[in-house]
């Protein structure tokens, strides 16, 4: 049974999107049972993956046992870096699956079989875009996880909810044709589209190639439409703000993080970091916008009054901090930005559960209605101040940490523009988050409570504290936020592991600690 676990992860969410469908039309009452327990499944098969892989090292699985030699299986390739982003996919799905069931319930009943099929081939799309080594397949499920996704946006109350979903359509066809025409520029050139066969193809060519330079750029634009990089980030905000609360807390934290890693594994895998940081003069230009982009999305949510659009161009900043990280062209910033992609998936997710209690419990939209709500609702504020804390960097959370490992690659790499960036935009989210933290003890100043008060002379409804279904999930996850912190140097043990042992990854460049590209 442990050898079927790569192509397992994925049967029991497609077969579980199977069963909620066909029993969910009968029973709608079965459609979270069922999710929940495929999610169940695919967390413990996804912890089973990563003890394989830390005992016996790489997996490689050929789909239908056909291997290359033989016939053309997909494979799925497995290493530390990739099943501990797996890991963080299926437990971000099973944590909103949890807190999904009473929003589901109340807002859409009679859409609760649908909603939770794409919930999981969401699921399923994005677990199977951070395992496969096949780039076009990789494609396939990439566009798996953006039909979900635009589907699940689509079904938001507010009238905006259609118009941001047709964007992020728009935006997101024309990112995955980007990535696809770079795909098929690689295989004209290398004739194979398995990731590593690529790379040795690419290694044997000689001299510098314009095929695989084009097939390069098109594919890294094509990403960071998808994730949104700066100033290719339009379709994000409202997108994100005008979805239901269930779905903004799967796509917020997990689309654009995805979209980094497969960035990075195409970087690692596919093109090779000798041929991306020896052959392209790219590094300066990436690491400048990631600047850009870093101090953009932090101003940009310094300007908003609602909730989830300050959340959403905090993602836009924590974008610029991994692609940043990644093209700085040293160990730490590799070591960073993959640790900050399992920990700003957290992060996130912390922020858009909490907001969606805020919603769902007491009607806040904007900031300044978080008055008070220390008292009114202790409990959620308790969880949501863990992730602020890290979204800030204070330690012990992951949040200090990553941006530790991040700091210290653009020092060694001599990129202080980008130090400089990452600590503005950190002081930032201080007053950001610590405005929200007045409000919400201290309350509004005297003049706008007492004009309020004048404006509703009327006793103001009780706000009762979220569903303890809310608060679980809210609770574990500041849990592994703090727990991803404490352990830090275990799990970056495993990413340099897997750094340092991957043949394609065996450069100067990353494996010399602090090495400059």
């Amino acid at each position: 049974m442990a050898e079927q676990y790569p192509i397992l992860v994925l049967l029991v969410l497609l077969f579980g999107a199977l069963l909620v469908g066909l029993s969910g039309m009968a029973d709608r009452r079965v459609c979270f049972p069922l999710t929940v327990t495929a999610l169940g499944l695919a967390v413990a098969v996804s912890i089973g993956i990563l003890q394989r892989v830390m005992d016996g090292g790489v997996i490689r699985y050929f789909v239908g046992g056909w291997s290359r030699p033989v016939g053309i299986g997909i494979e799925l390739r497995i290493d530390t870096i990739n099943a501990l982003v797996l890991l963080t996919v299926t437990t971000v799905g099973l944590l909103t699956a949890i807190f999904s069931f009473r929003r589901v319930r109340d807002d859409k009943t009679e859409k609760t079989p649908l909603f939770y099929v794409l919930y999981l081939l969401l699921i399923m799309g994005l677990s199977g875009m951070v395992i496969t080594g096949d780039a076009f397949n990789l494609y396939v499920l990439l566009e798996v996880s953006s039909l979900t996704s635009y589907a699940l946006i689509a079904m938001g109350k507010s009238k905006r909810a259609a118009t941001a979903a047709f964007s992020y359509i728009i935006m997101g066809t024309i990112g995955a044709s980007f990535y696809l025409l770079g795909v098929g520029y690689l295989y004209l050139r290398t004739g194979t589209l398995n990731m590593m066969e690529i790379h040795q193809a690419i290694l044997a060519l000689d001299g510098p190639s314009s095929t695989i330079v084009v097939a390069f750029v098109l594919i890294i634009v094509g990403l960071m439409i998808k994730m949104a990089f700066f100033p290719l980030f339009g379709w994000l905000p409202n997108a994100y703000s005008y979805c239901p609360s269930s779905t903004s807390c799967v796509v917020a934290p997990l689309m654009t993080k995805v979209g980094v890693y497969v960035m990075v594994r195409m970087m690692l895998t596919v093109f090779g970091t000798e041929w991306v940081f020896s052959n392209l003069q790219y590094t300066q230009w990436l690491v400048g916008m990631a600047v850009v982009a870093i101090l953009a999305g932090s101003v940009m949510a310094l300007a908003q009054v609602e909730l989830k659009k300050m959340f959403c161009y905090l993602i836009v900043a924590e974008v610029g901090y991994m692609v940043g990280g990644a093209w700085m062209a040293n160990h730490w910033g590799m070591v960073g930005t993959i640790y900050h992609i399992m920990g700003d998936a957290f992060m996130t997710l912390c922020m858009f559960l909490a907001a969606g209690i805020f919603l769902k419990q007491a009607g806040v939209v904007r900031i300044d209605q978080l008055d008070g709500m220390f008292r009114k609702m202790p409990w959620t504020m308790a969880g949501f101040v863990v992730g602020a804390l890290a979204m800030i960097g204070i330690p012990p959370t992951c949040g200090f940490f990553s941006k530790l490992y991040l700091i210290r690659g653009g020092m060694e790499s001599g990129h202080w523009f980008y130090v400089g960036a990452l600590l503005i935009s950190s002081l930032v989210n201080a007053v950001l988050f610590f405005r929200i933290f007045e409000i919400a003890y201290f309350g509004k100043n005297p003049a706008e409570g007492h004009a309020a008060h004048h404006e509703e002379p009327s006793v103001q409804p009780v706000i009762k504290e979220a569903h303890p279904s809310s608060l679980i999930p809210l609770y574990l996850t500041a849990a592994i936020i703090l727990l991803l912190g404490l352990f830090n140097g275990q799990i970056v043990e495993l990413i340099e592991h897997s750094l340092n042992g991957v043949q394609v990854i065996g450069t100067e460049i990353l494996v010399e600690k602090g090495g400059q590209g």
